[in-house]
């Protein structure tokens, strides 16, 4: 449950971060302030955005404030209270235009910067998910368990393949704990209503594992940096045991990671082999549905990262058609496209040139992959966007799908690619706040912007 401390109206979902400032800001600071103008209360948002000279009206004392601005020719600050969410914009336009209201399009979205994680109940359950086959996470992943049935009386559920590791099957001091355990089969088992909240141990794959596993609402996620690079995995394991405690008690920020929900609708075609439960057979092609008089055959996703639309082993360039609520904006040729959340952006995107978003923003990415044109750019259109692609009917191949690099499949004439921000983000906890901590990840996982600094002019250069 978040924190409903504060909250930001917008009249329309493509315009949660505008950037239009506040006609107030254009007012002389110099001028003397007369008592009805002493501060400005956003009718919209029904107080919520509240301006005034001096000291901010709401906020933590001595906290950055990512929203200050000076004051211009005066000693006095002109502030607005701190927010991730730009300024709710003024809807009037001159002396006579104005924005038409309409009560259907007001959203009530909660402030980035006040999102607090809190239990209605006493978590009881717990899922840990530990990278398979690394044996530097065993000793970490006894200590976790251990401290979490023995000292929090916790349920523990693990995946069924965890404890079939040779070294956990043949260590006869944690036997005793192995019982305890509650396991589940990926694409077998639905654990979605027995989970409280979720800790994984390894890099940012066990995030995305974490993510797969809930196709609908997701429980809090703890992710410990135990692997390579651990961008989305801001806690170190040294003081797990007062971490861990922090969050049981429901002490700690939160971000709200988005997600993309993603529909594939593809033709029945006779295929043989074995299915699984998530209708992808042995070689990696959708089965036909069990409906014989539907036409069609649809799966559904949830994706932390992105969607890689891809031209697969064809040497051939991929030909791709990008819809954009059902109007045709282009056709993608080139190795692929990549359509990614704000999550998303720091991975295969950015590697494909894409520009890294903070996940507070509300956006979908869209990437192309070495397309065959100088002037083919990354964009990012709004979260609100449903986008709906398609192979060009003058394809010369197939193309190729995967959702967070998994379950990767193969995609004909006739099939077709929904995607469309989901209403179930994945709420990642943060070791300090969302700000700090991704750029504390840039910095550290990225080495973004590392450069040796340039040296300051002495006394004899600066005269030249």
């Amino acid at each position: 449950m978040l924190n409903p401390e504060r909250h930001q109206c917008l009249p329309d979902g493509s315009s949660l971060l505008s950037t239009m400032e506040m006609e107030q800001e254009k007012i002389s600071l110099g001028k003397e302030m007369n008592p009805d103008s002493a501060s400005y209360r956003c009718s919209a948002c029904h107080g919520d955005e509240d301006w005034s000279y001096g000291n901010p009206i709401r906020g933590r004392a001595k906290s950055r404030s990512l929203s200050a601005s000076p004051a211009l020719g005066s000693t006095k600050e002109f502030r607005r209270t701190r927010s991730l969410h730009g300024p709710c914009p003024v809807t009037t336009f001159g002396p006579k235009a104005c924005m038409l209201q309409n009560p259907k399009t007001i959203m009530h979205i909660q402030d980035p910067a006040s999102q607090r994680l809190t239990w209605n109940k006493s978590p009881k359950s717990v899922l840990v998910i530990k990278k398979i086959r690394d044996a530097s996470l065993l000793q970490p992943f006894k200590a976790l368990c251990v401290y979490l049935m023995e000292e929090n009386n916790m349920i523990v559920y693990v995946e069924k393949k965890v404890l079939e590791d040779p070294a956990i099957v043949n260590d006869e001091h944690f036997g005793a704990v192995k019982k305890k355990f509650c396991t589940f089969r990926e694409d077998y088992d639905d654990i979605s209503n027995q989970i409280d909240f979720i800790i994984c141990l390894g890099g940012d794959g066990t995030l995305l594992y974490a993510s797969s596993l809930f196709q609908g609402s997701v429980p809090p996620v703890m992710a410990f940096h135990l692997g390579s690079l651990g961008f989305l995995t801001p806690f170190n394991f040294e003081n797990f045991q007062s971490q861990v405690t922090q969050v049981i008690e429901g002490n700690a920020a939160i971000v709200l990671r988005s997600r993309l929900k993603v529909k594939v609708v593809k033709e029945l075609r006779e295929k043989k082999g074995p299915v699984l439960q998530n209708g992808i057979d042995e070689n990696g092609v959708l089965a036909p549905g069990l409906d014989k008089d539907s036409p069609k055959h649809m799966v559904n996703y949830q994706v932390l990262n992105e969607v890689v639309i891809d031209r697969g082993p064809s040497s051939y360039l991929s030909n791709v058609d990008v819809y954009l609520d059902g109007h045709l904006i282009t056709t993608v040729q080139g190795d692929g496209v990549i359509v990614s959340t704000p999550t998303g952006s720091t991975a295969y995107a950015a590697a494909a040139g894409a520009s890294m978003i903070h996940p507070n923003v509300p956006a979908i990415m869209i990437t192309p992959i070495c397309p065959h044109s100088l002037s083919f750019r990354p964009i990012v259109v709004p979260a609100g966007v449903e986008l709906k692609i398609m192979l060009s009917p003058e394809a010369r191949n197939t193309a190729w799908v995967s959702f967070d690099g998994r379950k990767r499949q193969e995609i004909c004439h006739g099939d077709s690619i929904s995607i469309t921000t989901s209403c179930y983000p994945l709420p990642s906890i943060c070791f300090r706040d969302p700000v700090s901590d991704w750029f504390e990840s840039l910095a550290e996982c990225l080495h973004w912007n590392v450069r040796k600094k340039q040296n300051h002019f002495t006394g004899e250069e600066e005269e030249f």
